[in-house]
């Protein structure tokens, strides 16, 4: 019989255990930090752009030039000089001057605008232009991406192409990462296999399963591979993968039959905090540490191993690494009614139809396949009768 907690009691028992385990940190090349975590805040040592250039082809202009301009009367300007790209001009413009410039060229001194050379002539050193501009037209000043001693990434931050261009663009080529913390997968259960299953065999869904989901929340999966119900093979592997890893993920024999001894070999190797959850699917979960390293006996059904390291593990992983927390996707409407009396927090799988309507993908624990269909989860409360067609939900991302 499982004495269960809440889910929210479950999260609040593995930050307790795991809050000081926070993970070292290193730095990397540019070109490998993406999908790695930024250890720390990062603060802008100089503008961007860092000076003022032009966004256009066209003349760098004293705005108050132009002002009047118009297709019968233009406003002549003296051709006092162009910019070469990416040189700084050793001129300025005085009153009734402009410069021939080309995109991302950097303004010379008394210019404030530009005009792009679709509504110029230049007629034998005269630059003729037919439209005025207003002070700051066709121009990024200096620092008007990022100014200097602005926060522009925070800790937590996983980093992608775009941090990427941020990181470059600030001339970051060594950046502060989080090392990723090793997570070791131990699949367990007689019937799993690796290759072509027999009769009675299945293939191991879960090692996979968890080793990308570990990847994806910034970890470093290291995975074991199945080990048969024996028990002295279970202790052995996660004695060996306490030896390897940060932590330990053992998939099946968390349940209360008589072959599921993951908590049994737990209690043996360290202390287990708690033996079961209120929430569907994922119910038989078990949560402990041995050699003062997390372990985490998931269930053996895909679905709900998929689940409990969605809600439960990954809170770990995203507090060692101080990533921020989830946020919902959207938000819909259900498009029906969802009965749930089971005394537990149900999570249901999800798609969202022409009509932004949440559609209940209902299927069993022991499936894999709705998580490629699913458009996201909605979440239905402990200790109520279900959801009523047209209720609002959050779809959270899977």
């Amino acid at each position: 019989m499982l004495h269960v907690v809440s889910k929210e009691d479950a999260v609040a028992c593995v930050l307790r255990h795991t809050r000081e385990m926070r993970t070292q940190t290193e730095k990397v090349p540019i070109l490998r930090a993406s999908g790695r975590t930024l250890a720390c805040d990062l603060q802008a040592a100089e503008d961007v752009p860092a000076f003022d250039r032009t966004t256009v082809d066209g003349y760098a202009v004293h705005a108050a030039d132009t002002f009047g301009a118009g297709a019968a009367i233009p406003a002549q300007l003296t051709v006092a000089g162009s910019v070469a790209m990416g040189e700084e001009p050793q001129f300025s413009l005085h009153a009734g001057e402009c410069a021939a410039i080309s995109t991302g060229g950097m303004l010379p001194q008394g210019a404030d605008a530009a005009v792009m050379i679709e509504h110029t002539d230049n007629d034998h050193g005269l630059c003729l232009v037919y439209r005025s501009v207003a002070p700051g037209e066709n121009v990024t000043r200096r620092g008007d991406d990022i100014a200097a001693g602005s926060t522009v990434l925070r800790a937590g931050t996983r980093i992608g192409a775009p941090q990427i261009g941020v990181l470059s663009a600030l001339g970051v080529y060594e950046v502060p990462v989080f090392r990723r913390p090793v997570i070791a997968v131990i699949s367990t259960g007689d019937e799993l296999v690796q290759k072509d299953p027999a009769a009675g065999q299945v293939r191991d869904v879960n090692g996979y399963l968890l080793s990308a989901l570990i990847e994806r929340a910034g970890g470093e999966a290291l995975f074991y591979g199945a080990v048969a119900d024996e028990r002295q093979r279970i202790a052995d592997a996660l004695k060996d993968c306490l030896e390897k890893a940060d932590a330990v993920l053992i998939s099946g024999g968390s349940s209360a039959g008589t072959r599921d001894m993951t908590v049994g070999i737990l209690d043996e190797l360290g202390e287990v905090f708690f033996h079961g959850i209120a929430m569907k699917p994922g119910k038989p979960t078990i949560f402990g540490t041995a050699q003062g390293k997390p372990v985490f006996g998931l269930p053996g059904h895909p679905l709900a191993a998929y689940f409990v390291f969605r809600l439960i593990v990954a809170e770990y992983l995203r507090t060692i690494l101080q990533a921020p927390a989830d946020k919902p996707l959207r938000a819909a409407v259900l498009s029906t009614n969802v009965p749930s009396n089971h005394g537990r927090e149900e999570y249901l799988c999800v798609r969202i139809n022409e009509r932004n309507e949440a559609v209940p993908l209902h299927t069993k624990s022991g499936v894999i396949s709705v998580l490629s269909c699913a458009d996201g989860f909605i979440r239905i409360p402990r200790d109520t009768e279900g959801l009523e067609k047209g209720a609002n939900v959050e779809i959270c991302e899977l």
